[in-house]
């Protein structure tokens, strides 16, 4: 059953940003930032940049992610769980989020390329349509992300490098962080984009995407989890977060690789979406749950979540 299933339960949002819209910039200019960064702790951060592509389905549910009203829930459940660090998220969910005071204590990234529209027939010709840095630095976020798909067959991937290095610029000139999720994509035989999950693909697309920019002081990747995980790692310095997609196996399989690939040198964290949003029993809290499990956290940030943990109440979510 749904946590909340009043059609009316966000309508005062609609309410704010008709009546004061600058809402916005007062939420986050009064919210409270995240602690910090720490070597001895990997961070966890929710993905929820997807429908602004025009990216919906989760599994065989096409449409899984049209309903805001449900995301929200989605998104408030999993943000409400204290081993979750932060949001990546774009303008339009990132705003929401702050004006339900979501973000307290939280790292903030927003998306800043969603112009390669899924499907769209210049899919590659990414532009950056989403968060600026100027407008992340304004939000006080702690940086941005950019999915950079690299096609050798298209002439627009080479536009949307030259962007993605003026971001990660531009990001740095701000001391925000750039996160780069790197993929060589092809065209199928259907003319539809497939990422190359290949771990010698993996690699690759990391050695062109850490190059771009004048300096990487502040690039992060945003890497999927594959076969010979080892090796990719081996491929950079970059502190590395791992994504989670759309999957196509068991949650536990999943939640097995990423364990996996956690405790490898250079892995950050998780920064993921679907797989936790949308889980097949429907219990958002639970694959949150698990999903921090896998995290390594210093001791005194293990002992408080423990505790707060202990006291949580699952609750399921309609699918």
């Amino acid at each position: 059953m749904n946590l909340n299933d009043d059609p009316r339960r966000y309508e005062h949002l609609s309410r704010i940003r008709l009546e004061d819209p600058e809402a916005v910039a007062r939420a986050a200019a009064t919210r409270r930032k995240h602690p910090g960064l720490k070597h001895d702790t990997q961070n966890f951060i929710v993905a929820a940049d997807h429908p602004a592509r025009g990216a919906l389905s989760v599994g065989s549910q096409p449409m899984a992610m049209a309903d805001r009203r449900d995301l929200l829930d989605r998104l408030q459940i999993a943000l409400a769980n204290p081993a979750v660090d932060g949001i990546l998220a774009s303008p339009d969910i990132m705003d929401d989020l702050l004006l339900l005071g979501a973000l307290e204590g939280k790292l903030v990234f927003g998306s800043m390329n969603r112009g390669g529209l899924a499907g769209l027939v210049n899919e590659f010709d990414d532009r950056f349509t989403g968060h600026t840095a100027a407008a992340l630095e304004a939000l006080g976020a702690d940086g941005g992300k950019m999915l950079t798909r690299i096609c050798l067959g298209d002439p627009d991937t080479v536009a949307t490098l030259e962007s993605t290095a003026k971001a990660i610029d531009s990001l740095a000139e701000r001391k925000l962080i750039a996160m780069v999720e790197p993929f060589l994509s092809v065209r199928d035989a259907h003319g539809k984009v497939r990422n190359d999950l290949r771990a010698d693909a993996v690699i690759k697309s990391v050695g062109i995407a850490e190059g771009l920019g004048s300096t990487s002081a502040y690039t992060w990747m945003k890497l999927p989890v594959v076969a010979e995980m080892e090796r990719v790692m081996a491929s950079t310095t970059m502190p590395t977060v791992l994504l989670g997609g759309d999957p196509d196996g068991s949650q536990e399989e999943v939640f097995a690789s990423w364990q996996a690939a956690l405790a490898l040198p250079g892995v950050r964290g998780l920064t993921v979406g679907r797989t936790l949003l949308y889980p097949h029993d429907g219990d958002v809290a639970g694959a949150v749950a698990t999903a921090a499990s896998l995290l390594k956290t210093s001791p005194v940030v293990a002992a408080a979540d423990e505790q707060t943990m202990s006291d949580r109440i699952p609750v399921k979510v309609s699918e």
